[in-house]
């Protein structure tokens, strides 16, 4: 669940030139030095994400912008605690009073090898390995495959030796217009439950029938996820995703994040995932636009 506005946090390493790619009229530029977001999608010249440039990213912190991975955790973790068996850990607390969306948005990611094309499809690879405030050694990839009709993005979590629960999601921001005077977006989605949200921006575990928004809340979608954004009259975007679980968090004016992940927000405590040497961790989301006719 997302933060209201995005917090200030510890600036992102610095290295990482933009790497950019192109489909057709489709562009693709990932920010490999700033938490190997996606900074910009433009299709046909229109562009569908919040970038750092907008007035209402700037100032906002590294949540505020783009499309960003949440590895090793995705979303809150309650105060920062959580364990893996009988060992307990304590992250550093940057929505407080709790600890948000893991390491690789705050993180430098390095190429995994050359961009390539083949058969109309660009792909470019990036890593990086897990350190502090993580307390167990691994190493997490983000695959980019783009095409002129869609964008598929690879998430993969791999440990060093011990083994340890982790998560994984996406957190874009899409503009709720794309053009001035154009339709607002419209999410369609068909939650088999939401996630009672408390007091504290967590689930209570308690699951209850989807109710109207604006919403900062989770979704149980065990089939895996399907949501579609519609821009009447201009664009419509299906996102699809091998996860069962997605957070919607439209409560800013100009932006809607529909997100992605493995786990519920707090799914270190509540629903943990483990990464062992013979079992990593792997999610794939795919985003396929429609252009009006």
């Amino acid at each position: 669940m997302s933060p209201t506005p995005a917090a200030e946090g510890a600036p992102v390493a610095e290295g990482g030139a933009p790497v950019r790619l192109g489909a057709g009229d489709v562009e693709l530029t990932v920010l490999p030095g700033d938490g190997c977001r996606v900074g910009s999608l433009r299709i046909g010249g229109t562009e569908l994400l919040r970038t750092a440039e907008q007035p209402s990213a700037q100032g906002q912190g590294v949540f505020a912008y783009g499309s960003f991975p949440m590895v090793p955790w995705a979303g809150r973790v309650e105060l920062g605690r959580w364990s893996n068996g009988q060992v307990r850990h304590q992250l550093p607390i940057d929505m407080p009073p709790h600890a948000i969306h893991g390491t690789g948005v705050r993180t430098s990611w390095r190429p995994a090898g050359p961009v390539t094309s083949e058969d109309g499809r660009v792909s470019a690879a990036f890593y990086y390995d897990l350190a502090d405030p993580w307390p167990y050694r691994g190493r997490v990839t983000q695959l980019f495959e783009l095409t002129a009709e869609s964008l598929r993005t690879t998430l993969s979590v791999e440990t060093a030796a011990d083994s340890f629960p982790a998560q994984v999601g996406w957190h874009p921001w899409f503009r709720k217009r794309l053009s001035d005077g154009g339709a607002q977006a419209r999410l369609d989605f068909d939650p088999a439950w939401q996630e009672e949200r408390g007091a504290d921006h967590l689930p209570t575990g308690r699951r209850i029938a989807p109710v109207p928004g604006p919403r900062d809340d989770c979704f149980g979608l065990p089939d895996g996820v399907a949501a579609t954004l519609v821009w009447e009259g201009e664009l419509s975007l299906e996102i699809t995703a091998d996860c069962d679980w997605m957070v919607v968090f439209d409560e800013q004016a100009d932006a809607i994040c529909v997100e992605p992940q493995t786990g519920p927000p707090n799914g270190l405590n509540t629903a943990p995932r483990l990464v062992t040497m013979i079992d990593p961790l792997e999610a794939r989301t795919t985003w396929t636009w429609h252009r009006a006719l």
